[in-house]
């Protein structure tokens, strides 16, 4: 279910209407994040609702701040679908805002999303609950899915789950023609750039295109004359519409630190045309300096990533 969630109309409904039944949030409402919402001096963001069932999708510890302060109402936004829709809407909203959930409710959460939509791709339900793909397919095995000819992935398009000949294809065309983008390849062939970026360098090293070849080419590892990789792509919608939400939450709007981490977030924010720009405007002297700084900055922010992930998961465990 793809929601433009600010597109939708915000209303006031009753609080004794609205049931936080089938949260993935196992864990309940944390005390010390209400605390926060109750101390905040602007009007809270508005919750989203399932209308067919009046379930909280996102806004559990606001709902619980307008029971503390004794209101009769709140605003929402209301989303319609089936459950199994709205379960996949609720986990995107709360691991990408306010209180992420925990590691373990994630991967409780992707395991349940495997199981209501077997056709989406690892990567599509990976990006819905904020874990690896690795660890999708892993649950997904872990479940004894057999598996179907072909998947959902997240933009969309149906892709077969055994894309060997389609990298076949796309070796072939990287070959014949090395000027072209991995996008072009892409489009072509029907599979991701990231897959197309994997063929390209397992070309280059001698290798098969297909991560089951254990056999090397018998051509030596050469250049394939591309000079230059793909710099961000075309400006991801929703994640634009997350980073919105981000900027709404107050967890973040209000603190000082909150503040400067979405302006960080914000100047990541930019589509392939103006990293391009950027890119042009560096001066060939320092192409080896800033490079090493833009290694170095992708290292902190991975490092970053790791120690968010640890602290999930010793919320998790404790």
């Amino acid at each position: 279910m793809r929601v433009d969630i600010f597109a939708l109309p915000v209303v006031e409904i009753e609080l004794s209407r609205l049931s936080s039944v089938a949260s993935p949030r196992t864990s309940g409402e944390d005390p010390e994040h209400v605390e926060t919402l109750l101390s905040a001096e602007e009007a809270l963001p508005p919750i989203l609702v399932h209308r067919p069932t009046m379930r909280v999708v996102d806004g559990l510890h606001r709902l619980k701040a307008a029971r503390v302060r004794g209101d009769t109402t709140i605003a929402a936004r209301l989303v319609d679908g089936d459950e199994s829709d709205a379960f996949v809407l609720a986990v995107e909203a709360n691991i990408r805002h306010g209180l992420p959930l925990s590691l373990a409710d994630r991967k409780r959460a992707a395991l349940q999303i495997i199981g209501t939509h077997p056709q989406w791709s690892d990567r599509r339900v990976a990006s819905a609950t904020g874990i690896s793909a690795g660890t999708v397919a892993d649950l997904r095995r872990c479940g004894g899915e057999t598996g179907n000819e072909a998947r959902i992935g997240r933009d969309g398009r149906i892709r077969p789950v055994d894309s060997s000949e389609r990298r076949r294809h796309a070796a072939d065309l990287i070959r014949n023609d090395p000027g072209l983008s991995l996008r072009q390849v892409a489009k072509q062939v029907g599979i991701s750039p990231e897959t197309v970026r994997d063929v390209r360098g397992r070309l280059e090293r001698g290798e098969s295109p297909t991560p089951d070849g254990s056999r090397r080419l018998r051509t030596k590892p050469h250049p394939l004359g591309r000079t230059e990789p793909d710099i961000g792509g075309a400006v991801d919608r929703e994640r634009l519409a997350v980073l919105e939400q981000l900027k709404a939450d107050p967890a973040l709007r209000l603190s000082e630190v909150g503040r400067i981490l979405l302006r960080m977030l914000s100047m990541h924010s930019m589509d392939g045309q103006e990293w391009e720009r950027i890119l042009h405007g560096v001066p060939p002297h320092l192409y080896g300096v800033v490079a090493g700084f833009a290694r170095d900055h992708a290292r902190v922010w991975a490092g970053f990533a790791d120690h968010l992930e640890n602290r999930a998961t010793n919320l998790a465990a404790g």
